[in-house]
């Protein structure tokens, strides 16, 4: 099976990580999230909770979605509402 090269990407209100990963073509966007260990740099991610999308469009089902190269991963995080003085 050949690979594509794909990127996962997570900001918190502190940090943003992009993580460039080569994939087995197939993958599916859980898969990749996992396989990047982007959890890992942020413990507060829970993909059943946090929504996730390709280039800012939100997937209903990130498991059955399958990649392209070049693809990028984001998964979203809630905004912080900022009270207005």
């Amino acid at each position: 099976m050949s690979t594509i090269k794909v990127e996962v990407c997570y900001a918190s209100v502190h940090e943003q990580k992009l993580i460039s990963l080569n994939v087995l073509s197939g993958s599916s966007v859980i898969e990749v999230i996992e396989q990047s260990k982007i959890k890992n740099l942020f413990p507060e991610i829970n993909l059943e909770k946090n929504k996730v999308g390709i280039f800012g469009k939100v997937l209903r089902s990130p498991e059955m979605c399958q990649l392209r190269s070049g693809d990028r991963i984001e998964i979203y995080r809630p905004l912080i509402k900022k009270q207005v003085k």
